[in-house]
């Protein structure tokens, strides 16, 4: 299957947005590790209404005039990673969440490695705010884009809220 796929500018870097017909299923950043999130055959679109769309959010939210995201999501990865980046949705604007946390919330509390692990793999960064989960002891832990660009997305959250 091939992929719809388009860059964009942000001020965290450059952004590969990745779509199917069923909806967005990739944020991937410009030094982005290709075994992290793994798609097939990808093809440049200028005129694809989800990627359209996404683009227009994500710029939104760049300019703080959005906190929450509308688009149609496809997750692809098994069902553990797909209740781990749900759980990343509930995550409201401007907080955090520790690994800790999410595994509560998902039902099983003694997996915050894995959940570490999922919330490593999760293909729609940004859109599902896997920035906004951090160690127990509120430290910034890995991130796909780098910390800095972690850091970056918290602080223009808390700048907007």
């Amino acid at each position: 299957m091939t992929y719809a796929c388009r860059m964009m500018t942000s001020p965290v870097g450059e952004l590969t947005l990745v779509a199917n017909e069923a909806g967005l299923m990739a944020v991937l950043w410009q030094d982005d590790d290709p075994h992290r999130v793994r798609l097939n055959q990808r093809v440049e679109h200028r005129d694809h209404p989800v990627l359209d769309e996404a683009a227009l959010q994500l710029a939104e939210y760049f300019a703080g005039q959005r906190e929450a995201f509308d688009l149609p999501l496809h997750f692809v990865g098994t069902d553990f990673q797909k209740s781990v980046w749900t759980a990343l949705l509930t995550i409201p604007f401007g907080e955090t969440r520790s690994y800790a946390d999410i595994a509560r919330q998902i039902g099983k509390p003694s997996a915050c490695r894995a959940v570490g692990a999922a919330n490593g793999r999760n293909p729609l960064s940004i859109i599902v705010p896997c920035h906004r989960v951090v160690g127990a002891n509120g430290a910034l832990t890995g991130f796909a884009g780098g910390l800095k660009a972690k850091s970056h997305l918290l602080g223009l959250e808390r700048k907007f809220i």
